[in-house]
């Protein structure tokens, strides 16, 4: 309580209204120069350095963001042609694909061809050499009869004929029978 009386008291002891509401002149008019004298200082030597940091920030964050906003088109662009060229490499695989089906089938009926014309060439081969077998054959065979013939002849007749006389009857007997 005795608060409450020294405030009843000093407020009693000047009857202004700075006096009852506590306010010393003197005080009031330092620090309203100190407070002038500061925000001159504060405007003088921080505030520039502050205005400018914070400045640079704002300038740095501008710039951050014009660089990601950059990134994400570059990034667009990229994919746009990572795509085109995805799609070209398809493409030309499916090309290359199909010139190697057309070169394989080409090639594969080439070596069929071949094969066939080989083949053929293996059986006429074949068939003349068989043909000259066989005419080898029917010469050993008329000779071995034409021989035998002789000794038939001599043993039915009794006596040896020349060689151009049996030969030539020999020959007009065969011509007889075919």
């Amino acid at each position: 309580m005795d608060i409450l009386k020294q405030f009843a008291n000093a407020g009693a002891a000047d009857e202004s209204l700075a006096g009852i509401l506590g306010i010393d002149w003197k005080m009031l008019i330092f620090q309203i120069v100190a407070f002038i004298i500061m925000v001159w200082l504060l405007g003088k030597f921080v505030y520039p350095f502050l205005v400018k940091s914070v400045d640079d920030r704002q300038k740095k964050i501008e710039l951050g963001a014009k660089a990601a906003e950059k990134a994400n088109n570059s990034a667009a662009d990229a994919e746009k042609r990572i795509a085109k060229l995805l799609n070209d490499a398809r493409v030309e695989a499916n090309e290359i694909v199909a010139t190697a089906k057309v070169e394989s089938a080409a090639t594969l009926s080439a070596t069929e061809e071949k094969s066939k014309k080989l083949a053929d060439q293996i059986t006429t081969s074949a068939r003349d050499q068989i043909d000259k077998d066989v005419l080898a054959a029917k010469n050993a065979l008329h000779n071995e009869m034409v021989e035998l013939v002789t000794m038939a002849t001599e043993k039915v007749v009794g006596k040896v004929v020349s060689n151009d006389i049996d030969n030539t009857i020999i020959t007009d007997a065969l011509k007889k029978d075919k």
